[in-house]
């Protein structure tokens, strides 16, 4: 007996099982997230409300550079991530290293501490940071009491002590996120490689630079390119944190996407351009990191 079932070998039939258990999952990526980003695009050209929308080129573009609250908040953005992604990435780097210390004891009490604000809800934290520098909070009750201060300070009321607090508080979440991956790293690297460059008189310095970081380049990369994207889209810091306070000094793109939809008179055209641009932004320093992080020859 010959039939259309016979005439299948075993991998057709694999690659007909794998194409039946993607196609769903295809679909719904194509629905809820592609078919989305077409139409946001399509938006970015429009403007105006509701159904009296009209095509309007590439003004939400142009619009975009001559906002001043727009640049503020582009000119934020790269602020944290100038400032706040090397230095997360260094000390989560140097926390994996030492944490790596086969003969270190309690290892995983130290590992689990610092991952815990990673585990933290972001309004969670976002209310711890603004009670501990508040006017009568922790660090101004600190400061007077040793005498650095004889009234408490304003920290988020002032432009720059706002911007580094959002900073120290960004520091203080993500560390341990990516502590995480650099221990991943370390331990796929064979111990006896640390153990032979201390023999041959290597100092903790040397084993760090010319073996920890090169062998790590990979990951380092990868929570680059993860660090720039999360930075780049900001959102909870700035909304629950300082509210974008003051006077818009602390704003992040995000934040001020959000209020176009949402809390002004519904420009989603105009949010869906600035949308946009994150996006290109994105893409092109994921794109030099890569080239920049790509060593292969």
């Amino acid at each position: 007996m010959s039939g259309p079932n016979k005439k299948l070998t075993l991998s057709r039939k694999q690659n007909l099982s794998g194409w039946a258990f993607l196609t769903p999952a295809a679909i719904l990526i194509a629905a809820m997230s592609f078919y989305p980003m077409f139409r946001a695009l399509i938006l970015s050209f429009k403007t105006g409300v509701g159904l009296n929308m009209k095509w309007a080129g590439t003004y939400n573009y142009v619009r975009m550079f001559q906002d001043a609250v727009f640049m503020q908040a582009l000119k934020n953005n790269f602020i944290y991530l100038i400032f706040q992604v090397p230095i997360m990435l260094v000390l989560a780097l140097v926390l994996a290293s030492l944490l790596n210390n086969k003969d270190l004891r309690f290892k995983g009490f130290f590992r689990t501490a610092i991952f815990l604000p990673c585990a933290t809800s972001l309004v969670s934290y976002a209310v711890i940071f603004r009670s501990l520098f508040a006017v009568d909070g922790l660090i101004n009750t600190v400061l007077i009491n040793t005498g650095l201060l004889s009234t408490g300070y304003n920290f988020l009321g002032h432009a720059t002590s706002a911007r580094i607090i959002i900073i120290l508080a960004l520091i203080w979440r993500w560390t341990g996120y990516n502590m995480v991956f650099y221990l991943s790293g370390l331990q796929n690297i064979e111990y006896s490689i640390y153990e032979a460059a201390k023999i041959d008189g290597a100092s903790p310095w040397q084993v760090f630079w010319k073996m920890t970081v090169p062998l790590l380049r990979p990951t380092i990369l990868l929570t680059a390119i993860m660090s720039t994207n999360g930075t780049l889209q900001l959102f909870d810091e700035s909304v629950n944190l300082t509210n974008g306070g003051p006077a818009n000094a602390t704003i992040t793109m995000s934040h001020y996407i959000y209020n176009m939809s949402f809390k002004y008179v519904p420009n989603f055209g105009y949010a869906a351009a600035m949308s946009y641009l994150i996006l290109i932004l994105v893409a092109v320093l994921a794109f030099l990191q890569m080239k920049a992080g790509d060593k292969r020859d």
